[in-house]
């Protein structure tokens, strides 16, 4: 099981730091190439660069009202959703049909049990034994 994932390419594991502006304030944002790579799938579908997608993403939780203690780790979880919704059929692998054209409730609805609710439990008891 383990070669599956330690034959990867040293290079999508390798971090780099990006500045982008958001409204104007430059701040760096570290993530491994991997994940720069599909925020660069995911900002091409749309006619966007990766900061544009970025400080829209950032500008629509701001809207929200939800505030993102880590930006970066953020990032990270929208390209696994991104990889996830694709491969439930939420989103097309077509990259020529952009995200923004697609009925959000209809891609959400695709989505699978969220990984929090999969975990095991950290340790177990006699009762999680017993269940």
């Amino acid at each position: 099981m383990c070669e599956v994932f330690i034959s990867a390419d040293p290079a999508l594991y390798e971090s780099r730091i990006r500045s982008v502006r958001l409204h104007g304030v430059a701040t760096s944002i570290r993530l491994e190439n991997l994940f720069w790579d599909v925020l660069g799938d995911i900002a091409s579908r749309d006619g966007m660069s990766v900061p544009q997608l970025c400080t829209r993403l950032h500008d629509e939780l701001e809207a929200e009202r939800q505030g993102i203690e880590n930006f970066a780790s953020f990032l990270r979880v929208c390209c696994g959703r991104y990889l996830a919704l694709q491969l439930s059929g939420g989103i097309p692998r077509d990259a020529s049909i952009p995200i923004g054209s697609l009925n959000a409730r209809r891609v959400l609805a695709t989505e699978q049990r969220p990984f929090s609710s999969r975990r095991a439990p950290d340790r177990e008891t006699p009762q999680t034994l017993a269940a």
